[in-house]
């Protein structure tokens, strides 16, 4: 009995599943993903993407979520995928429901927060879904899906460090300029703070 045909739907419905290592948001609403291939004789796969930033230091781990999401389709064959940087990324590329939820493109930021006084103490909680994804749950209960990179944010987020000090630690951590940490940090805690995983 031969395997069933894989379609297009599937995996990018696979691919939703997939959350960006740094926007908590999947890829596909992100427009990381920019092409999708399947072969019709042996349902091989190749899946052409990019990445939010050249120096992503996590584009590995995002390459192995796609992978395993895509793999559980029923008959898929080999999984190939091309990380591409032309066209290069931006936040036009997104969903626009996806970029108005997150706050993009909004001339005002819903939190303004003081960078060197702000102390950002995390709220909610942290849980394991049962196919092994994380999701931090604010005091409504309400889901959020995050990785490992979020979550080591988040819990860094104890009340005893500014906007700024943060940026110093994940600066050094892993080892990105500045500029361009504290650019994702704020996001982050804006994301946070909207999300209510974090105290105004």
């Amino acid at each position: 009995m031969s395997a069933p045909q894989v379609t297009k739907d599937q995996i990018y419905s696979a691919l939703r599943k997939c959350m960006d290592p740094e926007i908590p948001v999947n890829i596909v609403e992100l427009g990381l993903v920019y092409g999708v291939q399947v072969k019709p004789e042996n349902n091989n796969v190749d899946i052409k993407m990019t990445m939010t930033t050249r120096g992503c230091p996590l584009h590995e781990t995002l390459v192995s979520d796609v992978k395993r999401h895509v793999a559980r389709i029923n008959g898929i064959g080999d999984i190939d995928v091309h990380i591409v940087w032309d066209p290069p990324w931006s936040i036009e590329k997104m969903d626009p429901v996806a970029r108005e939820k997150m706050g993009f493109g909004k001339p005002k930021l819903r939190f303004q927060v003081d960078y060197e006084k702000y102390q950002p103490l995390k709220r909610g909680r942290l849980t394991k879904q049962k196919d092994g994804s994380l999701a931090l749950l604010n005091e409504r209960e309400q889901g959020f899906m995050v990785n490992h990179a979020i979550v080591d944010f988040w819990e860094s987020c104890d009340g005893t460090k500014t906007i700024n000090e943060l940026t110093d630690q994940f600066s050094g951590k892993l080892a990105l300029p500045r500029e361009q940490v504290e650019q994702e940090v704020v996001q982050l805690v804006q994301q946070l703070l909207e999300g209510e995983l974090l105290r105004s």
